[in-house]
């Protein structure tokens, strides 16, 4: 399994819209709305490098909105936690 990180770039007035649309397309597992440099973030998760070319180049580089990507490919994983673990930490029911 492979694993890119893509940083997304999006006209100002239409971030929402691009991350539905991307979290829609498959092969990608998240998209979070961040600060700094990008606007998104979307992890990006195939079995092989010609299905990361169909999603990232062929998917979310054609976005209406999208203006530009960063793509960081991911060589090994540090951590198995579980995400929504690490959200509740510190939250009471």
């Amino acid at each position: 399994m492979l694993t890119a990180i893509v940083l997304i770039d999006t006209a100002p007035d239409v971030i929402p819209e691009v991350a539905e649309t991307v979290a829609g397309l498959a092969g990608v597992s998240e998209v979070y709305s961040v600060t700094g440099r990008a606007d998104l973030v979307a992890i990006v998760r195939v079995r092989d490098h010609d299905k990361l070319a169909d999603v990232i180049a062929d998917g979310i580089s054609k976005v209406p909105g999208v203006v530009r990507t960063e793509t960081l490919l991911a060589f090994r994983a540090y951590s198995q936690v579980d995400l929504e673990q690490a959200f509740e930490i510190g939250l009471e029911d």
